[in-house]
């Protein structure tokens, strides 16, 4: 009795040893994988029907540079015109600018040198009528050119020069050619290109030395 009692403790202990792996390979594979593994209950489904959406990129924020922008300044006289040059080219280089010159507007006139009174430059008058002179007038504004005799103001020395050939054709001895003042000085004008910012505080810079320089954008002149 006590033998068998000792055979049926011996065999339950192999079957569990056998249970247990340790004789070799257990009945079910499936109780080798839940015991291998690892804090199953964190796992977490992402999709079962369908696969997971893709990732959409993030979009790049790219910097847009500020817009060129152009302004002018025009008919400065020549001091101005150096001061802003000057002012541009020191403190704005980063501009691109531009400088156009207007060239002076002058004028011609043929006459007859000033005579000594009024009654000479009366005589005067009458001789030139006599001889067909087809316009003139006496001068007699105080100043250099009083009791001269204008025969004519032109835009250019060449048309000048032809009135006074046809004046010495009717008779006229004593007409001149001369150069009369400048009916517009000469005028510089500045062009700037480059970024708005930029281009608004040279016009701020520029208006507080300058104040009666006038600035205009490129396209409203």
């Amino acid at each position: 009795m006590r033998v068998f009692v000792f055979i049926l403790v011996a065999a339950n202990l192999a079957f569990l040893a056998w249970a247990q792996g340790y004789l070799g390979e257990r009945a079910s594979p499936d109780a080798i994988r839940l015991q291998q593994q690892l804090e199953a209950d964190k796992l977490r489904v992402l999709a079962r029907d369908e696969p997971p959406a893709p990732k959409v990129p993030e979009k790049k924020v790219e910097k847009v540079a500020p817009a060129d922008k152009c302004l002018a300044w025009t008919a400065l006289a020549g001091a101005d015109a150096g001061q802003l040059d000057a002012l541009l080219a020191e403190k704005f280089a980063g501009l691109r600018r531009e400088r156009h010159v207007v060239p002076e507007v002058a004028s011609w006139w043929v006459f007859i040198p000033p005579l000594p009174n009024k009654a000479e430059a009366d005589k005067k008058s009458g001789e030139l009528k006599r001889l067909g002179a087809p316009e003139f007038f006496v001068i007699q504004e105080t100043g250099p050119n009083r009791w001269a005799i204008s025969l004519g103001i032109f835009s250019s020395e060449q048309a000048a020069n032809d009135r006074l050939e046809s004046l010495r054709e009717k008779g006229v001895k004593s007409a001149k050619v001369a150069r009369r003042g400048a009916t517009r000085p000469e005028q510089v004008s500045f062009e700037v290109n480059g970024p708005e910012p930029m281009v608004d505080a040279a016009r701020e810079a520029v208006t507080a030395q300058l104040p009666d320089a006038k600035a205009a954008d490129c396209g409203r002149r």
